[in-house]
């Protein structure tokens, strides 16, 4: 017998009114540790809406996209160049610092520590070769004007946060030049950017954005917490999440990658740390979502993860969304299509270009639009899948256009009775499925077999009105009997309810 939920601990923690992450630490794909790859900024790849890759796991699709670049946050203090702010100034040994005027600027590669309250601005304008390593320690910049960190030439940026010290980087609420190329968010750099160290860093977005990567986007470290009144954290040709505790309250999308011209870039990467995100709109969003390891908790969105892939091998993964748990979706907005498998084969044709694989891990939903949602196909191998869907029947806890696999792991997908989809017939892991009344939430779903014994029993924490599960402990072609609150249903292993149907045959066969 199986009792489920010993198997998925919780995640949710109060923390100021949000759920806080539980540090479970995850392994994965490796991100590589120098400053020698090129980007693809002025690449003449092809525009694909999808970074073209055949992998079903992490480490494959990483293979052919672009190499990460993750720059070193280590220095040597002796020889690092002391910037002191105070008011509108700074003051510093070196000729590659100036001030006027409120503005810091720094023009040569080098490590230069950054300590003090300025009323301005620190600009990083180096055409040279080498890293400008910027050692924040207990800094506080204010920009009235721009942001408070601008990075408008340089070879590669690392933000190191000292240890122990606690920095802050407040942009202006209306920007001065608001040109194409002007800055977007409180700390913004042209070039790839590393943030890494010990210490902490506040980032308010006051204007547009957090933190925003005109490239690369590496964090190995800190913990970070951001604010803005757009998007929080942007990394163009990609966003990684190495280490480090982050958390972001964005009006906008939180955590995103957004390169969808160049093939192979516009991926986030979760492969350690822990990330918790609230958004008015997407939580976590890229051409390609991937998660290797680590914590993710984005606990309120309108969708909380969405890639035109997405790849799950390893970590601890909670979403709470208005819409869509996870949407696999075209990321060209232009040709974005949000169809609904329904009753009765499917309303909109599947796109084979668009995949999700859930390989290890857990990931757990709770959706008032479709738990898990793919335009295209959705393939389990391993880890524990959990959906809480909606209450409404015009959405469904699954609702794939292609076919649902379940080859391995364990699923359960509880929700409305209005849309069932469930793994195909084809589907190597078997599964049963079964429609009832709606039902409370705490109504305990016993699963006993031909014979009256006991094989799993849990317990949804939301109203529902249909329960498919998928297990090992399960055998294809079986009877079994569902219980809930006094009602029993006789269900056979592979076969679909009466009345209901689903994408490529019943019940998303």
């Amino acid at each position: 017998m199986r009792h489920l939920p010993s198997r998925w601990p919780r995640l949710r923690h109060a923390v100021a009114g949000v759920a806080a992450t539980v540090l479970l630490a995850g392994c994965g794909a490796s991100v590589a540790s120098d400053t020698t790859s090129t980007t693809s900024s002025g690449s003449s790849a092809t525009t694909s809406a999808v970074a073209s890759s055949d992998g079903t796991a992490v480490d494959e699709v990483l293979a052919d996209d672009l190499a990460v670049e993750t720059g070193d946050t280590s220095y040597d203090e002796a020889s690092a160049t002391t910037v002191t702010l105070d008011g509108t100034s700074a003051t510093s040994d070196s000729d590659a610092v100036t001030s006027a005027d409120g503005t810091v600027t720094i023009s040569a590669a080098g490590t230069y520590v950054l300590t003090g309250d300025l009323t301005g601005q620190v600009v990083v304008d180096s055409a040279g070769d080498g890293v400008v390593r910027l050692v924040l320690d207990d800094a506080t910049i204010t920009s009235e004007t721009s942001a408070a960190i601008a990075v408008t030439d340089a070879e590669s940026v690392v933000v190191v946060l000292a240890d122990g010290s606690d920095n802050a980087l407040t942009d202006a609420t209306t920007y001065a030049d608001t040109s194409e190329d002007a800055p977007t968010g409180a700390l913004w750099s042209s070039a790839d950017l590393t943030i890494g160290g010990t210490g902490s860093l506040t980032v308010t977005g006051s204007s547009n954005n957090g933190i925003v990567g005109k490239d690369g986007l590496v964090i190995t470290g800190g913990t970070i917490d951001v604010t803005s009144v757009d998007d929080g954290i942007i990394g163009k040709d990609y966003l990684v999440l190495a280490d480090g505790t982050v958390t972001v309250d964005a009006v906008g999308d939180a955590f995103k990658s957004d390169n969808t011209e160049d093939a192979g870039a516009g991926f986030v990467l979760i492969e350690g740390g822990a990330l918790t995100v609230a958004s008015q709109d997407d939580g976590i969003k890229g051409v390609q979502v991937l998660v290797a390891g680590g914590t993710v908790l984005v606990s309120g969105s309108n969708e909380a993860m969405e890639g035109s892939l997405v790849v799950v091998d390893d970590g601890e993964i909670e979403l709470h969304s208005a819409d869509d748990g996870v949407n696999v979706s075209s990321s060209d907005d232009s040709a974005a299509t949000d169809g609904q498998a329904g009753m009765g084969g499917g309303e909109m044709a599947a796109d084979s270009s668009l995949h999700l694989y859930v390989n290890g891990g857990t990931l757990e939903m709770w959706a008032s639009g479709d738990g898990l949602d793919s335009n295209g196909d959705a393939t389990i191998t391993g880890g524990d899948v959990t959906v809480y869907g909606p209450t409404s029947d015009g959405n469904g806890a699954l609702d794939v256009n292609g076919t649902l696999d379940v080859s391995g792991g364990t699923l359960v997908a509880t929700g409305s009775a209005g849309m069932v989809v469930a793994p195909s017939t084809d589907s190597a892991q078997a599964w049963i499925a079964a429609t009832l009344g709606t039902t409370a939430a705490g109504t305990e779903v016993v699963v006993t077999d031909a014979d009256g014994a006991e094989v799993a029993s849990w317990t949804p924490e939301k109203d529902y009105a249909s329960v498919v599960w998928s297990s090992a402990d399960l055998e294809q072609g079986a009877t079994y009997t569902v219980t809930v609150g006094g009602t029993s249903t006789t269900v056979t292993a592979g076969e679909a309810p009466a009345g209901t149907g689903g994408p490529g045959g019943p019940m998303g066969g």
